[in-house]
């Protein structure tokens, strides 16, 4: 039987070759399907997350209509609206943050939340939660955005936009583990020097949605 396609909804074309990577490092040969509708996040910022909520359901449904099994939503920020509305409609979706906020939480009871987009920080900060009231775990939450890393990271200075995220990474105190809320941060987990976990999301969320495709050929 043939493993249903992943389809991967981006809201920037800079997550394209990172998914690829990691898909060429762990699940050789696996077929990924690349949608990116960066005025999602655009107007999600602009307006709110359910702004959008319509127009995530009618390209959801679309999506595996063409052929997709599983649908990654590789966005924190219009992660939960997209969550809820593939629920509400029967389209399998993964989150691609909360394998990373299970991992979090079972780090340890503080959880720092860093962002560099204040869009992203409220809906991780209830993400990291669910995951504990799922785990059983007491967690406090706190979050912390990074000025300025956005506007590198929009400007095409990936350096610039890691170096900030890592220095206030390294200048947390009192945590047991640190998120990293959005995909386009994951190159500051492995060069924070923080001695607890820093955990990101693209790894454990891609692994998570192979898993989801392989679990509908079974079923």
């Amino acid at each position: 039987m043939v493993t249903p396609t992943l389809a991967l909804l981006h809201t920037s074309p800079v997550h394209v070759p990172v998914f690829e990577g990691l898909r060429d490092q762990d699940h050789p040969g696996f077929a990924l399907r690349h949608l990116v509708h960066e005025d999602l996040l655009a107007r999600a910022r602009a307006e709110g997350p359910e702004a959008v909520a319509d127009d995530i359901q009618e390209l959801l449904v679309r999506t595996v209509a063409e052929g997709a099994g599983v649908v990654l939503c590789t966005c924190s920020t219009i992660g939960a609206v997209a969550e809820a509305r593939a629920a509400a409609v029967g389209v399998p979706l993964v989150r691609v943050d909360r394998p990373m906020a299970a991992e979090a939480v079972a780090a340890g009871r503080s959880v720092a939340v860093v962002a560099t987009l204040e869009s992203t920080l409220g809906p991780t900060r209830v993400l990291v939660e669910e995951e504990a009231a799922r785990a059983g775990r007491p967690v406090d939450v706190t979050t912390v955005l990074v000025e300025g890393a956005w506007e590198r990271f929009e400007a095409g200075d990936r350096e610039g936009h890691t170096r900030l995220i890592v220095d206030a990474v390294d200048a947390l105190e009192g945590v047991d583990s640190v998120v990293l809320a959005q995909a386009s941060m994951a190159d500051a987990a492995d060069r924070a020097t923080l001695p607890v976990p820093v955990v990101s999301s693209p790894r454990p969320g891609l692994r998570a949605a192979v898993l989801r495709c392989a679990e509908g050929v079974k079923s």
